[in-house]
């Protein structure tokens, strides 16, 4: 009797506090067509269907940019520099028979977009139009308008623009890139070499790359064709959905082609309309990859998860007790599995939002309660150094450290692991190194590395001074 009893209650809770409404967004959700089994064929005639439908959504983006450029004869390549070249450039320059001063000229570029919403939004790349002066935009039926940029983030390289229209605008759907499979069909249209509404066809061959273009990289790799000019575009699914914005190819490659997720761009879009910026959540902590060397170490059951190097003083993980040496293996309900995930996932949890981290501490499942703080611009270049910035990971030596590894030195930064791809390796740097100096500062924690990195100038390699075996190298290492 007494369920029978709770029930009425239910219901009457239920009306006092009705299930909140789904969030509006500006742009249209899905394409209501029905996905195909995966017994039923796709036909040639599959693609021209959707190509016919959405080619009308698709823009070409013209920017023009204005560029200074010295007017000194450039040096041949290889050529020696000339030590009076500054001589005479400060005190000859624009004089009778001399070089002038830097002069201005305008450089055109083409780049691809698609429209989202009735009123003039569109979806494209940051660095389609991140120096443009002026942007101009053309749709299907050759018709051109002026655009103005609403917002950019140069971290996922997405930018919405707002045009004006005096006409009806064709919206291309946005799917769900989360349901997207590996060997799925999808199809790019672009304007590749300014070649208008290019369609072209292919799979999704990978997932979840991370290619070092940003320290939000999660991209889609496609085997459709991508060429300069298709940045910005859309790739869609057969169900005619945006579930990629084409954005990267490797040069000389074929074949391979990057797309940012569409899901990772709503979140990003739906600010920068609001806002003109983003905002990203921050936690407070360096972290690095578990290797089996690492595993064995701390006696852990896999590599699951990210280890916390070290924890920002103040921080929202100080205060919920996350500590050094945790392994964290969920936030906010979410698995992490790999390095590259926490950071994702902690910069789309909304600032000031309450949620529960589950850390593995001395072989014990713990859970703590964090509230999550506003990522600043210098917080996400500490936050970047130990990982993506110079493309490896450190780990503070200690003497037990050292006696275990049998190195020379019992103080300094370890390198745990290095990105092949990334900039410390490129200038030497290798797995094993010992970190002694950062620009001349000494460093034994990454807070010293943190701030030897912060005060340096960004234009010029930044200086570190390595221990190797029995040798201690200097590495100049470019961003």
């Amino acid at each position: 009797m007494a369920s029978i009893r709770l029930l009425p209650l239910l219901l009457a809770a239920l009306l006092l506090h009705p299930a909140p409404a789904a969030a509006r967004h500006f742009w249209q959700e899905g394409s209501g067509i029905a996905a195909p089994g995966d017994d039923t064929p796709l036909t040639w005639g599959t693609f021209a269907k959707l190509a016919e439908r959405l080619r009308a959504s698709v823009v070409n983006i013209a920017t023009t940019e204005t560029v200074r450029h010295p007017t000194m004869a450039p040096r041949r390549p290889g050529a020696p520099r000339d030590p009076f070249e500054e001589f005479f450039r400060r005190f000859f320059e624009g004089m009778p028979g001399m070089p002038g001063p830097p002069r201005e000229f305008k450089r055109r570029s083409l780049g691809s977009g698609f429209i989202v919403s009735k009123d003039g939004y569109i979806i494209t790349n940051n660095h389609v139009v991140e120096h443009a002066d002026k942007i101009q935009v053309r749709l299907d039926n050759e018709h051109e308008f002026d655009a103005e940029i609403v917002g950019r983030d140069p971290k996922t390289d997405v930018a919405l623009l707002k045009i004006d229209p005096h006409e009806k605008l064709f919206v291309a759907p946005l799917g769900d890139s989360d349901k997207l499979r590996v060997g799925e069909w999808v199809m790019a249209i672009g304007n590749p070499f300014g070649l208008a509404q290019t369609v072209t066809t292919g799979i999704v061959s990978a997932k979840g790359r991370v290619i070092g273009a940003g320290p939000y990289d999660n991209f889609i790799q496609t085997d459709a064709s991508i060429n300069p000019g298709n940045s910005g575009g859309p790739l869609f699914n057969v169900r005619g959905e945006v579930v990629g914005i084409n954005t990267a190819i490797i040069s000389g490659a074929s074949g391979i082609g990057f797309a940012v997720p569409i899901n990772m761009a709503k979140q990003v879009v739906e600010q920068l309309k609001e806002h003109g910026k983003v905002t990203r959540g921050w936690i407070g902590v360096y972290i690095q990859e578990i290797t089996e060397e690492l595993r064995q170490s701390l006696e852990l059951p896999s590599r699951e998860g990210v280890l916390v190097a070290d924890v920002v003083k103040g921080s929202p993980a100080e205060k919920a007790g996350i500590r050094r040496s945790d392994v964290i293996v969920e936030f906010d309900g979410k698995p992490v599995h790999k390095v590259e995930e926490l950071p994702r996932i902690v910069a789309a949890t909304p600032v000031g939002k309450k949620v529960e981290v589950v850390v593995l501490r001395d072989g014990e499942r713990k859970t703590l309660k964090l509230k999550v703080g506003l990522l600043k611009e210098e917080q996400e270049e500490a936050a970047g150094t130990t990982s993506s910035a110079f493309g490896f990971s450190l780990q503070e030596v200690t003497p037990e450290l050292a006696e275990s590894m049998e190195l020379e030195e019992d103080h300094g930064l370890l390198i745990t692991d290095i990105d092949q791809d990334g900039p410390a390796w490129e200038a030497g740097m290798r797995r094993g190194d010992v970190i002694l100096e950062v620009n001349r500062q000494p460093v034994a924690t990454l807070d010293d590395f943190r701030k030897a990195v912060a005060k340096r100038k960004k234009e010029r390699p930044t200086l570190f001074l390595v221990k190797r075996g029995g040798n201690t190298l200097y590495f100049g290492v470019k961003r």
